[in-house]
């Protein structure tokens, strides 16, 4: 959980330009505030907010983008502003969403999740190899190497190692990549001297948040994203636990999410969702208790107190976080892949709307400045793939699967009536099924 929570800020930081102390803070606030959530994610806030299940919460990579867009755009009051007021309508939207939990199925949230884990991966890449050609480093063959080393032992270990040491691979390979960083010159640590032992990220770090349109409509897309992402999750741990989640469950559950965005836009870190990887780490250990995950968020919460840990993770060399990041990015894609493998994808329909999904999503990663002559405040919206395959998805879903279209497509084909919701609608997967399992 370590690992995910530093990912995020670091590739941030590195992708708009800030100093190491500055990545530090966020370090320490993205700690922070997915310790908080975690805590109340499992122990629950009264009737409010809090699923109460065994899960750990982390900074949702669905948000990266974005925030990168909007900071290269407005500045970073936008992006903080943009993410609490992201927050505030998340909140408000946590049981309206639980109710309309149906129009977000697998075919949705995987193809989302696909484009999400591909399009990052040029990310790491650029922490790797470098953005600017005319660097005498860029490209440099010992950075190429020092992230193929980071790579190679992260495989080892989590291919061949047991328990403990399966789970810890990536923050292995994080330190013998740093290790070996040292003697090539690669890690400055003066600046961890300077930093204190015990401090916590102030408010409003940046200055008065700001509000652009564009860059909140650009958030509150993220958190419907990250909703339907955080549901699969609550609803996956539910089923392995035995826990019988209702309706109202899972609204507190989202509440959380929103919960996160307000926290992290007051105290500049990042949105958080229900780390998927939680989900296995209950299904592989069998520890069911969410004393357990509320334990470990309060590790965070003490790790994200500690200023002078969060400078250190700053100085890592940015090919050892990519090389990380490349793996982290590329899991996320094959979270979405495997999502998409629930999906009945030999009907047409379905399989159409994933392919124009995904084409879409990774249309304005692989095609730089395709949008680059239309207005600023647009591309924010259309420079992100995963807004644009989110909204490809869920209005194609919506159009083909919750309406006669659909129906009457598929039945013209067969010659006989297409299978139904409860709702009334063409089931997404071909057979009848429950919008939420409760």
């Amino acid at each position: 959980m370590y690992t995910g929570c530093i990912t995020v800020p670091l590739v941030f930081g590195a992708a708009v330009g800030l100093d190491r102390d500055t990545i530090a803070m966020l370090i320490s606030a993205d700690l922070l505030i997915a310790g908080l959530i975690t805590i109340v994610q499992s122990l629950g806030v009264g009737k409010l907010v809090g699923v109460r299940l065994p899960i750990v919460c982390g900074a949702t990579f669905a948000g990266l983008t974005p925030m990168i867009l909007i900071a290269k755009e407005y500045g970073l009051q936008a992006v903080y502003g943009s993410m609490l007021i992201g927050g505030i309508i998340g909140l408000a939207l946590a049981w309206p969403f639980a109710r309309i939990i149906r129009f977000f199925p697998p075919l949705v949230t995987g193809a989302v999740l696909t484009v999400v884990g591909i399009s990052l991966i040029g990310v790491a890449g650029g922490l790797i190899v470098g953005t600017d050609p005319s660097s005498p480093t860029f490209a440099s063959p010992t950075n190429i190497a020092l992230a193929v080393l980071v790579i190679v032992v992260a495989v080892g270990f989590l291919c061949l190692g047991r328990g403990i040491w399966a789970q810890l691979g990536m923050l292995i390979a994080l330190a013998i990549g740093t290790v070996v960083a040292v003697p090539l010159g690669l890690i400055d640590l003066g600046g961890v001297t300077g930093s204190s032992w015990v401090g916590l990220p102030a408010p409003f770090h940046f200055g008065a948040p700001e509000f652009p349109i564009t860059a909140v409509v650009a958030m509150s897309i993220v958190m419907a994203v990250v909703f339907a992402e955080s549901t699969a999750s609550m609803l996956a741990v539910a089923e392995i636990t035995g826990k019988r989640v209702s309706k109202g469950d899972i609204a507190r559950g989202l509440a959380g999410d929103g919960a996160s965005a307000v926290l992290a836009g007051v105290f500049n870190a990042f949105v958080d969702t229900v780390f998927t990887q939680n989900v296995g780490a209950v299904a592989t250990t069998r520890v069911y208790s969410r004393y357990v995950t509320a334990t470990s968020g309060a590790i965070l919460v003490v790790l994200g107190a500690l200023p002078k840990v969060s400078s250190v993770v700053a100085a890592l060399p940015k090919p050892v976080v990519g090389g990380v990041g490349l793996i982290l990015f590329a899991t996320v894609a094959l979270v979405g892949i495997n999502t998409l493998r629930s999906v009945d994808l030999s009907d047409r329909i379905n399989s159409t709307i994933a392919a124009v999904a995904v084409g879409v999503g990774l249309l304005p990663e692989l095609a730089e400045g395709m949008f680059e002559r239309f207005p600023s405040a647009a591309q924010i919206l259309l420079g992100s793939g995963i807004t644009l395959a989110a909204i490809a998805a869920f209005s194609l879903n919506l159009l083909f699967n919750h309406t006669r279209l659909g129906t009457s497509a598929r039945a013209s084909r067969s010659g006989t009536p297409a299978p139904v919701t409860s709702a009334g609608t063409p089931s997404p997967h071909g057979v009848a099924h429950e919008p939420v399992a409760v």
